[in-house]
This record gives C-alpha cells, sequence and structure tokens, in this order.
C-alpha cells in the first residue's frame, strides 16, 4: 500500500479494469478497497493519534474531525467483464465505492459491464476475448471518456452539485 496510496494521491483520473469473480471484485482489488478507508477522510498526520493509539483517535475524531477527502475531485472509469454472471453488480459496487470517496465517474461511455464468452468452456476464453472486438473499441472509448472528463476538470468545469458542500460528511 505504501507504493499504492502515492499513485492514487497523483492520479487527475482512475481506471480499474477487472473481471468479475463469482459476483465479486478480484480478491487484490478488495484488499486495496478495504486499505483504502484511510485515503478518505483518514488521518494526513499520524504523529497526532502516536501510532496507532486508538483512545488517541476517538478523542481527536470527537473533538471535530475535518474529515478530509483525500481523494475527492479526481475522475474514474470502470471496466467489469465476466463469463457468466455478475459484471453488472460490480460494476455498480465499484462506482458506487469511488463515488463515496468523492471521485466524480468520467460519464455513461466510461463505466462498462460486458461479458465475454457467456456460457462458453474455459479452453476457448482466449479465443472468445480475440474475437470480441466491440469490446476493444468500448474500453478504449472509456480511456477516451476518462482522459476528456480529466481535461475538462482541469480547466475548472465541474459537474453539476461537485462544489456543494456536502451537510453530512461522514
Amino acid at each position: 500500500m505504501n507504493e499504492i496510496y502515492p499513485m492514487w494521491v497523483a492520479a487527475h483520473g482512475i481506471m480499474i479494469v477487472c473481471s468479475v469473480h463469482w459476483y465479486q471484485a478480484p480478491a487484490p482489488l478488495k484488499l486495496m478497497m478495504d486499505r483504502l478507508v484511510c485515503a478518505d477522510g483518514g488521518n494526513p498526520d499520524p504523529t497526532t493519534t502516536q501510532g496507532k493509539d486508538a483512545a488517541r483517535a476517538k478523542e481527536l475524531e470527537l473533538a471535530g474531525w475535518p474529515y478530509p477527502r483525500h481523494l475527492a475531485g479526481r475522475v474514474f472509469s470502470v471496466v467489469v467483464h465476466g463469463d457468466a454472471a455478475g459484471a453488472e453488480n460490480l460494476r455498480r459496487m465499484l462506482t458506487d465505492w469511488l463515488t463515496d470517496l468523492h471521485l466524480m465517474p468520467a460519464g455513461r461511455a466510461a463505466l462498462l459491464d460486458r461479458y465475454l464468452g457467456y456460457y462458453k468452456p474455459y479452453a476457448t476464453s482466449h479465443a472468445d476475448l480475440d474475437a470480441e472486438t466491440a469490446l476493444f473499441g468500448e474500453v478504449r472509448n472509456a480511456v477516451r471518456a476518462l482522459i476528456e472528463a480529466m481535461a475538462r476538470y482541469r480547466a475548472g468545469e465541474h459537474p453539476a452539485g461537485a462544489t456543494l458542500d456536502e451537510p453530512r460528511p461522514k
């Protein structure tokens, strides 16, 4: 995570491309998600809690923790693929997670869930993927939508509601 955190912080846009594993995110992606909770309102100065002093952390939070959104303002794209079921649910879950972190979707074209080799043998799955040329075009469009959204955001164009104060920050 020490290598991943700085990459998330430096990024203007995030693109997650993954397969669905029994209706869920692949284990390494889910582990990263669980650990990124610190990047969403976590303490940017661990010296204030003398490491992991839970009592001190509770004190700080109850005294009026500002709950900074360290990843807010980035745009994202999500592409999920599967061979039987669960791709749409996982795409929605990842989209919900990223918007909960205050990232913004790069638009409809940037959010994909597709099936490859739907209920076909695993033995031919590589050939099925190679034949899916339309999917390649959709993924290229997802990348282009992400790049376009990043450029608009950097130019100061924010989607409706993006600059409103949050009444319930946590």
